[in-house]
């Protein structure tokens, strides 16, 4: 045997005579079985324990008769409610961009996304309410119902500006009856009284939690204001799902949280709500005309400027008018040209989108308080809400105009336009909302959801660089859009020049 094999196993052996040394002398120390010798524990039987369990409540029935009856109250309560509160499950499809390093190219391919809601039935029929931003973008939706039937849902329209949406669901059997709940009056509700949530948190199914209304009027941006505020539990999942009062009736449609971790999203004991009477009358429109209604006013309005301040010999915040259409409610209410808005309905306003927003959200034939500022003083102004149509909101998104004649190239074209959903936002391009009978647009075969993809050549990124492009270029030159219907192959369809109309001067 050589040298170098005795020493390694010399080695070895003191290696191993160290790790059972110690093994032993923890083993000893912790009083512990060595090597599984000594184990006491291994010739013993277990001897069960006694255990005296309290047999009486912590509180007399007797002295809580009201916390009884108000548990059996909020019990009888939830077993009412919880039949029409529904899941709702979508698929969106988003397009993603893969590299391919193997083959050295780029290319896009459509996922399949799912995700999840609350909703509520409000009717027999099978109409159901949800927020927009649940259904935004879907290719599939399903509904499963309290007794955990799956059915189809058919989107009627929504309103994505007050984000909500307006579902049906149909069964097999056309008789059946769905199981509904009763708008109650929001403006009838009161900070402190209670609030029941019902929805379908994570994911998990369905779920209750209860709290108090915190606060009314709360306002999250330009686009959600007057908000309830709410101490009830409502997390990922629970959006469009209904805050019930004592009665059952539905005072809000849940929307959304505050919350510091965005990625990660969870309660804080602050919710806000949709209040009932907004969404019922979104609701209403939705059912009898087939879209949303918002408010109008005839304005074109920007954001304020400080050399345009300067000028003005103004100095503040507000919102500068920049044009007003004829005839329009804004016009028969004294709104002039170079005015500054500074509050609407008692409230400041400092931007341009914000002031529309709240325009759009104000109900037809609602009367409004407009303070502006002219010629150095301040005038107080009263207008009627009128009702938008889509080509009047076309042309209050083309902020830069010049009203009277825009209107007519507008008319004259006939193509009123809306969005992408937020999935395909990043391809751009516009859909067709709607199309008015008799114009060009109509003579030339363009229908309702045509995508708008190129603007004389030029991709188009949304509906206001739509509206803009268009005022500012037809009355220029001819306009050509490239147009794709469904799956049919692209056609471009061009307008001639129209002239703009000259414009009235005082």
């Amino acid at each position: 045997m050589s040298d170098a094999i005795k020493r390694l196993l010399v080695l070895s052996l003191v290696f191993v005579a160290a790790f059972v040394s110690v093994h032993v002398f923890r083993a000893w120390r912790d009083g512990q079985p060595i090597f599984g010798f000594g184990s006491k524990e291994s010739n013993q039987q277990f001897t069960p324990e006694y255990a005296t369990l309290q047999s009486k409540s912590a509180i007399d029935p007797s002295l809580v008769p009201g916390l009884i009856r108000a548990n059996d109250e909020m019990v009888e309560i939830v077993d009412r409610v919880t039949p029409a509160v529904v899941s709702i499950d979508t698929e969106i499809l988003k397009r993603e961009r893969v590299i391919d390093r193997y083959r050295g190219r780029i290319y896009e391919r459509d996922r399949v996304t799912p995700g999840l809601g609350s909703g509520v039935i409000v009717s027999k029929e099978g109409h159901v309410i949800t927020n927009h931003h649940v259904i935004e973008g879907h290719q599939k939706i399903r509904v499963t119902l309290h007794d955990g039937r799956s059915l189809p849902a058919t989107l009627i329209n929504s309103d994505k500006l007050l984000d909500i949406a307006v579902l049906r669901i149909k069964s097999g059997d056309p008789d059946e009856k769905f199981y509904a709940l009763k708008f109650g009056n929001s403006d009838a509700v009161r900070v402190g009284q209670l609030a029941i949530a019902v929805g379908n948190p994570f994911g998990l199914g369905e779920s209750v939690t209860v709290g108090r209304i915190s606060a009314r009027d709360r306002s999250l941006s330009d686009n959600q204001r007057d908000l309830f505020q709410t101490d009830a539990a409502i997390n990922p999942g629970n959006s469009g799902g209904p805050l019930l009062n004592h009665l059952g009736e539905i005072i809000a449609i849940n929307v959304s949280i505050y919350t510091e971790d965005q990625e990660n999203p969870g309660f804080q004991g602050i919710g806000f709500s949709i209040p009932a009477n907004d969404v019922m009358r979104t609701l209403e429109y939705i059912l009898d005309k087939g879209r949303p209604i918002h408010g109008y006013l005839g304005l074109a309005t920007r954001d304020l400027k400080q050399h345009v301040a300067s000028d003005l010999n103004f100095s503040g915040q507000g919102v500068f008018v920049s044009g007003v259409t004829p005839n329009s409610p804004a016009s028969k209410a004294g709104l002039e040209p170079y005015d500054i808005i500074l509050a609407f309905q008692g409230e400041g306003v400092t931007n341009a989108r914000g002031l529309l927003n709240r325009i759009r959200r104000s109900q037809v034939g609602s009367d409004t308080d407009i303070s502006v500022w002219r010629k150095d003083k301040v005038i107080n102004l009263k207008a009627t809400v009128g009702e938008a149509n889509p080509f009047e909101q076309g042309q209050q998104i083309a902020e830069n105009a010049r009203l009277a004649s825009d209107r007519a190239i507008l008319n004259a074209i006939g193509i009123a336009v809306r969005d992408l959903p937020s999935a395909y936002q990043h391809q751009g391009g516009v859909l067709v909302q709607q199309v008015a009978s008799g114009s060009l647009a109509d003579q030339k075969g363009v229908r309702a959801n045509d995508y708008i993809l190129e603007f004389n050549g030029q991709r188009i990124s949304d509906s206001q660089q739509f509206y803009f492009n268009l005022v500012s270029g037809a009355a220029v030159t001819e306009t050509t859009l490239r147009i794709r219907r469904n799956n049919q192959p692209w056609r471009n369809v061009t307008f001639p020049r129209i002239p703009r109309i000259k414009e009235p001067t005082d």
